[in-house]
């Protein structure tokens, strides 16, 4: 008998959900064979057997997501015991427990949070009338505050003590903030406070107002939202696969690397033109041409002419890695979240192979089939959210890359040529960079660059 621990099929891969299974228990399986698929935080990935023999026991259910090397699959491989398979699957099906995860630490944005029991609150300490700053804003005494033998007889731990007559209410304020309570006739001692030691500050009288003219509406309003709704009135969506992996390295380089954008408005007419012309020759006959292929172009030759763009900071060494090949991510949009596999070495390809890897890579996006190897090693990104009509954004950078570009959307605009305005077909470009690798003027350079080659597409000739 032999069991198929779940392996790692990517670069640091903790887990992944079983999508589907192939097999049954009971099935013949071959060497190679594909058993079961599984989503990992990059893709769907199907895993062959590396075992001969009849399937004994599935042992993670559809849906279910298992840790990297916890048993998956048992296979009948005719080296145990002599007990038929069937029984032999049925002993493992009634003696399979559930292996609960390894308790985490959960991160947060700093350090690992506060442990349990850690943090306990400091007693107030009495003022010299016995009433404590908040009692005081509020007219009332505080337990806290009271001496357990102060308190009346048959009085519950916790119950409020007598109300305090009013000249003998503290209130802490500022003359400032008196003088305008004054003003506005606010009554201070029937404010909380919020300053230091629960005193009063200027917002609080302020907040008052507010609330005195909006009390009507508040009130509707919590007698709407205090409505009991319905089940189906909302949707909870398990954050998993992709979408974890996203949200993760989204918030680990939002909050490691300094993020920099610059925006650059930029005449596409010519670049247009040239898609259309581009379309109608033999070598695209049979490859999608869009304004994408030609800003893909205008990128790479940026990176080239501007090397530190597509560079990255390795922290452990305490080093700037510059990255001679440019492995180009394209952010696409799936059914099963963002992702943004790169075109290997593609600064080595012609304007054909170009146009031809970029179609292949969203082909193979849409219909689910991405690879964890296509996903990594990328230098540098460009996302289009242009096709979604929008003009502009500020990326966050891809981890492990110090730069990506926000393409927008190409539209009709006024614009000046030679003095006259006229109607132009017109984008708006975005380079968000780590600060950190990039400077001002580097970033400033590369996203000019890449401007005036959607400018004028013969520079692409002149600088490549």
């Amino acid at each position: 008998m032999k069991e198929f621990r779940l392996p790692d099929v990517g670069e640091g891969l903790t887990e992944a959900e079983i999508v589907r299974w192939h097999v049954k228990v009971g099935d013949p399986v071959k060497v190679n064979q594909t058993i079961v698929e599984i989503e990992t935080a990059k893709a769907v990935v199907e895993l062959p057997c590396p075992f001969e023999g009849v399937v004994a026991a599935l042992m993670a259910d559809e849906g279910e997501t298992v840790d990297v090397g916890r048993p998956i699959i048992s296979v009948d491989d005719g080296a145990g015991p002599g007990a038929p398979v069937a029984e032999r699957s049925a002993a493992l099906a009634d003696d399979m427990v559930p292996v609960p995860p390894a308790e985490v630490r959960q991160p947060v944005l700093v350090g690992y949070g506060v442990k349990p029991g850690a943090a306990k609150r400091r007693p107030r300490k009495p003022s010299p009338s016995g009433i404590s700053p908040a009692g005081a804003a509020t007219g009332s005494r505080s337990p806290e505050a009271v001496p357990s033998e102060a308190m009346p007889s048959g009085a519950r731990e916790g119950d409020a003590g007598p109300a305090a007559p009013p000249t003998s209410v503290a209130v802490l304020a500022k003359p400032p903030v008196r003088k305008l309570a004054r003003d506005l006739g606010i009554d201070l001692t029937a404010l909380t406070g919020t300053g230091p030691h629960g005193s009063i500050t200027r917002d609080d009288v302020q907040a008052a107002i507010g609330a005195a003219t909006s009390g009507s509406h508040s009130a509707a309003v919590t007698r709407e939202t205090s409505r009991p709704r319905p089940a189906e009135d909302e949707e909870r969506i398990p954050i998993r696969g992709v979408r974890k992996a996203t949200a993760q390295a989204m918030v680990a380089s939002a909050f490691t690397a300094p993020h920099v954008t610059e925006f650059l408005q930029v005449d596409m007419t010519e670049t247009m033109e040239a898609v259309r012309r581009l379309r109608g020759l033999p070598d695209f006959a049979e490859i999608k041409v869009s304004p994408l292929l030609l800003v893909a172009k205008a990128v790479l030759v940026a990176a080239r002419r501007h090397p530190m763009i597509n560079s990255v900071w390795d922290e452990a060494r305490q080093e700037i890695v510059v990255k001679h090949h440019v492995n180009l991510g394209i952010a696409a949009a799936t059914p099963r979240g963002l992702l943004v596999p790169n075109v290997k070495d593609a600064h080595l390809l012609s304007l054909p192979g170009l146009a031809g890897a970029l179609g292949a890579l969203a082909e193979t996006a849409r219909a689910g089939r991405t690879q964890p190897a296509d996903m990594a090693g990328g230098t540098i990104t460009i996302t289009n959210v242009g096709v979604f009509g929008v003009d502009a954004g500020t990326p966050i950078l891809n981890p492990g890359e110090s730069a990506i570009l926000a393409f927008g959307q190409v539209r009709d605009m006024p614009w000046v040529v030679d003095g006259q305005v006229v109607p132009r077909k017109v984008c708006t470009l975005a380079v968000s960079f780590d600060h950190r690798v990039v400077d001002g003027e580097i970033g400033s350079l590369f996203l000019r660059d890449v401007g005036a080659m959607l400018e004028d597409p013969l520079r692409m000739l002149a600088w490549a």
